[in-house]
């Protein structure tokens, strides 16, 4: 891994940037409640996470609810979350100045996220107001991670060459969209997974600090 070669970042949101599980948690058992069904801890949302709206609701809802009813669920609950999306949430200690420093040395940086895409830019900019040149969540004209088509329209909006970017995430879905895209990928530690589960999905730079991933990419 070559620091100095890298002119842009990548960043996943939702376990790598932002802690906004208890909001995503609390939205969450809100529809279930209003579907009547049964609401899930914290630690059930934390481990169904990581691959869109559409999939929590897959694996919160109870297995024979219909299809057409997760289909309701998920609409409400793109329109509460999209009203609650930051009641509880807050960027993870040091990031906010590691993205500081990154643009201070000349780099470029980005979001990508499994997130519905209207959440992606209303959090980017409460949160990182000017900090991204480019954001891209959940929409229905492109696929999701761990497809690369989210990097692959970050590259080609941004102009930069691929081997001149690195990703940084938090999870299998980030490692596995990292080896999708043929690109260096970083994943942090304070997240979603485990790291003994990390490294069994193949990362194999695993960071513990803000300051440590900024130590690595300068």
């Amino acid at each position: 891994m070559n620091p100095a070669k890298y002119e842009l970042v990548i960043f996943d949101m939702d376990g790598t940037i932002l802690n906004m599980l208890e909001d995503l948690a609390d939205s969450l058992n809100h529809v279930l409640e209003l579907f009547g069904y049964p609401v899930r801890t914290l630690d059930e949302v934390k481990s169904f996470v990581g691959n869109g709206l559409k999939k929590l609701i897959e694996r919160a809802a109870p297995e024979d609810v219909p299809e057409e009813t997760r289909n309701q669920i998920y609409r409400e609950h793109l329109k509460y979350y999209r009203e609650h999306c930051a009641d509880k949430t807050k960027p993870y200690d040091g990031i906010v100045s590691l993205i500081k420093n990154l643009r201070q040395h000349g780099k470029k940086t980005a979001v990508v996220s499994n997130k519905a895409d209207a959440a992606v830019h209303d959090l980017c900019h409460q949160y990182f107001e000017g900090l991204f040149d480019a954001a891209v969540g959940e929409r229905e004209s492109i696929a999701k991670k761990p497809a690369p088509d989210m990097v692959d329209a970050i590259l080609e909006t941004l102009a930069v060459p691929r081997d001149k970017a690195v990703y940084i995430g938090d999870s299998e879905v980030d490692i596995a969209m990292a080896r999708n895209a043929g690109m260096d990928c970083v994943i942090v530690s304070w997240g979603f997974r485990e790291k003994v589960f990390l490294r069994s999905q193949g990362a194999d730079r695993i960071v513990d600090t803000a300051e440590e991933l900024q130590f690595l990419l300068q």
